[in-house]
């Protein structure tokens, strides 16, 4: 029960707090929209460029850790999408909608905030490492997927909606934050040297990154109110919340992953859907009320299922 009160009530509160205010009218949607610009296109990649600079590249990209949480990730993916498709009878661009739901979890800023305070910063060496392909990777996949489908019988090029695909992922503000770190650690390795007072810069923006996106995350979810398609709704919540980490967990634990990487993979694999999800099924127009609603109800119920997590991991 501690846990609940000590580790996730705290990170919740400021999504709380964030809803609250935008619900009694105190945070008009413009501030909240500018909150989430300033956090999701400059302090969030700032955060991930300082965090992608100093990570020890070698011993944390290990394929214990990253097997297992994207094995979740595309198993929830593979789930979302066959029972969008097959059982509820969606449209092939509204099924790569809500598979994208479900492969979308919010490593970052849920994933982060509880990890660290559940086991401290030095645990979070493997939630870096995750997120650093999380973004790339799973928004290459999604992006790629729903062009292909819906490029299906338009008679464009696999290599054109390849070059489509891609040109997407690299223009987030997100992968160029990851992207910029990487570029920055390999050059430190190669011995270059920044002055104490860039860092010190640095780490001011990234320090707000955290608080403002979650207070801002509240404001956002205020929007989506849960509206029909419960179903589909539940069953995003159901993939999400609890067969992305049971996968990871399984598949870590046969691999041998240790302790810390275990924490790290399973945590980040058991975050509701990020406000990405809806953002994905918004810019395709696909299934958006199931995206905005799964990430709403997903991220109340995930203070009872990390917990529950929290008190299976070792």
């Amino acid at each position: 029960m501690s846990a609940l009160f000590t580790i996730i009530l705290p990170v919740f509160l400021v999504v709380g707090f964030g809803y609250l205010v935008a619900w009694r009218g105190w945070f008009k949607p413009g501030a909240v929209d500018g909150l989430m610009n300033f956090a999701q296109s400059f302090a969030v990649p700032t955060l991930l460029f300082a965090s992608m600079a100093r990570l020890d590249l070698g011993s944390e990209f290990r394929a214990q850790l990253l097997v297992p949480f994207y094995a979740g990730a595309f198993g929830g993916f593979a789930a979302g999408w066959a029972g969008a498709r097959f059982i509820f009878r969606r449209s092939g661009v509204e099924s790569v909608a809500i598979g994208f739901v479900c492969l979308f979890s919010n490593s970052l800023l849920l994933g982060v905030p509880i990890t660290e305070r559940a086991y401290g910063s030095d645990a979070l060496t493997g939630n870096w490492a995750i997120i650093a392909l999380h973004s790339p990777m799973l928004y290459t996949f999604g992006i790629t997927v729903m062009e292909f489908t819906r490029a299906r019988g338009t008679g464009l090029s696999a290599g054109r909606v390849a070059l489509r695909a891609l040109s997407g992922v690299l223009r987030t503000s997100l992968v160029i934050g990851i992207l910029a770190g990487l570029t920055m650690n390999l050059l430190m390795q190669a011995g270059l040297v920044m002055p104490q007072g860039f860092w010190d810069a640095v780490d001011m923006v990234a320090r707000a990154a955290l608080p403002a996106a979650l207070f801002g995350l509240g404001g956002i979810l205020h929007r989506y109110r849960p509206e029909g398609d419960m179903a589909t709704i539940a069953m995003c919540c159901a993939v999400s919340l609890i067969l992305h980490p049971a996968i990871t967990f399984g598949m870590a634990a046969a691999l041998g992953l240790d302790v810390a990487g275990m924490r790290s993979a399973v945590l980040t694999a058991a975050m509701a859907p990020g406000v990405n999800a809806y953002l994905f099924a918004n810019i395709y127009g696909a299934a958006r009320r199931v995206a905005a609603s799964s990430v709403l109800l997903a991220t109340g119920l995930s203070t009872l299922t990390v917990w529950m997590w929290l008190s299976v991991l070792p």
